[in-house]
């Protein structure tokens, strides 16, 4: 699967790592979805770590579809809400 990290790039993800990146993906959603910002911090950063030590960052003019796309490290729980809003 290709995960994109919004302003970063995009990386290839082995599909025996796939269980792990689904599940911390889901604790992001979760912790957006308790309005738990500090949750919401952990899981990003402990994604974004887990995607860069199993993932390989593909160059950009590999035009495969990217089946995730994630928050930039740092960003808060007001600001993917609102980019989410936008894209509604």
């Amino acid at each position: 699967m290709i995960v994109r990290v919004l302003g970063e790039g995009r990386y290839e993800i082995p599909d025996p790592d796939l269980p792990t990146i689904e599940r911390l993906d889901a604790q992001l959603v979760a912790a957006m979805e308790a309005a738990d910002q500090t949750g919401f911090s952990a899981s990003l950063t402990e994604l974004l770590d887990e995607i860069r030590r199993k993932g390989t960052l593909i160059p950009p003019d590999d035009l495969r579809t990217s089946g995730l796309a994630v928050p930039h490290e740092g960003s808060t729980l007001a600001e993917v809400r609102a980019l989410l809003s936008e894209e509604s």
